[in-house]
């Protein structure tokens, strides 16, 4: 059985205002559907049975859409932040607290919709014995900041700041899809603490703790417009194609 899914949907959304004044960035709409159902019904057709909708900004809104996931064949756990943002890492810690968490799990943001096979994912990490895996792709600076250094399976160096001494070799970027275990949570953030969960993976890969996946085809995502119409391209292309 495919792990659980954790999806990471409590950020304001600045950068699709003024959408998400009025409503959640899960909501945007995507070739005339809320991005939420697309991104749901991927994850289902994926064998992901559970999730777990980490929410604040817009989170009631969301909840009533979604409610208990069972339209998509899902069961779905809700924490709310509520105004209070914890940061990603913070908000896996309310989860925790909240006993939402299972002992391993996939993590996925609000906004991203991944044409990879999780079962590829979660079978990698099975065979690392590493307590955490991100997936990373080879960017090279081409769709944003490479921030990741991968090599043999694992990724040894993770930071969003990309240190000078290392540029040379972060040629990767996080993909948007990783594998935590609960333990991970616990022992490394504080109870009730705010914390980017960017801090835990970059721990992580310094003390060779983090297994990698490298993925070869680009992510989507609707944290933009221009992200939302790439998205949009993409499913109308497949569309025709399954057509033919």
């Amino acid at each position: 059985m495919t792990l659980p899914c954790v999806i990471l949907a409590g950020g304001l959304g600045t950068r699709m205002r003024p959408f998400t004044e009025t409503m959640p960035k899960a909501l945007v709409p995507v070739l005339g559907v809320p991005f939420a159902d697309r991104q749901l019904a991927h994850l289902a057709g994926q064998g992901v049975e559970r999730v777990v909708y980490s929410v604040g900004h817009g989170g009631p809104m969301l909840r009533s859409h979604v409610g208990d996931g069972s339209r998509f064949g899902l069961r779905v756990t809700w924490v709310d932040e509520g105004p209070r943002l914890r940061g990603t890492g913070g908000a896996l810690r309310l989860a925790f607290e909240r006993r939402a968490l299972e002992d391993a799990f996939f993590v996925l943001y609000g906004d991203s919709y991944l044409p990879i096979s999780m079962s590829e994912v979660e079978w990698a990490w099975r065979r690392s014995s590493a307590p955490a895996l991100m997936t990373v792709m080879r960017n090279e600076g081409r769709w944003d900041r490479s921030n990741a250094a991968f090599a043999d399976g694992r990724v040894i160096a993770y930071d969003k700041t990309r240190p000078e001494e290392r540029g040379a070799e972060m040629l990767w970027i996080d993909y948007g899809l990783s594998i935590l275990t609960r333990q991970v949570i616990e022992e490394g953030i504080e109870p009730g603490g705010s914390m980017d969960l960017a801090d835990i993976f970059h721990r992580l890969s310094l003390a060779g703790h983090l297994a990698g996946f490298e993925v070869a085809e680009r992510f989507y995502e609707v944290g933009s417009p221009s992200g939302v119409r790439d998205l949009e391209a993409y499913l109308s292309e497949r569309a025709a194609s399954r057509s033919t």
